[in-house]
């Protein structure tokens, strides 16, 4: 079954950026992400399935974070979901690219319900990513 052919829902996400060369960089090379349609003040992106977009607007708000698990987790922020194996593929790839991150990778709940890995690093207009990955998906809910 392909991303398209899933029967789970797929989200359609628009997020600003104030440079859209840094953001096709950042999304198609350091992420490697599939670059859709465009104009010359947005991006559509293939997010594994999900329609992200990028859309040109150079002023931006104030940052905010909160914490959790004894560090500021950046507010708003979104990402995904992969498997152990991706999450550290992926952040393999990042540290390649000498991607700076927020919160390094590591595990989140440790020993815990909802135990995750997860990371958090900013694209170059500011917003905030989560990358994480759960060993059990049947904790992703967990309470």
């Amino acid at each position: 079954m392909s991303e398209l052919d899933s029967p789970i829902p797929r989200f359609h996400l628009a997020m600003p950026v104030d440079d859209l060369a840094a953001a096709r960089r950042f999304y198609g090379e350091v992420l490697g992400l599939e670059q859709g349609r465009s104009a010359d003040t947005w991006v559509d992106w293939n997010l594994h399935g999900h329609q992200f977009v990028t859309h040109l607007a150079p002023e931006r708000g104030q940052r905010i974070h909160n914490p959790v698990d004894g560090h500021d987790v950046p507010v708003p922020h979104f990402g995904l979901i992969l498997t152990v194996d991706a999450f550290h593929r992926l952040a393999d790839r990042l540290r390649a690219a000498r991607v700076e991150f927020v919160i390094e990778p590591y595990v989140r709940f440790e020993g815990q319900k909802g135990e995750q890995w997860t990371m958090f690093l900013h694209d170059p207009a500011g917003n905030a990513l989560e990358f994480k990955a759960f060993a059990d998906d049947s904790q992703v809910f967990a309470a």
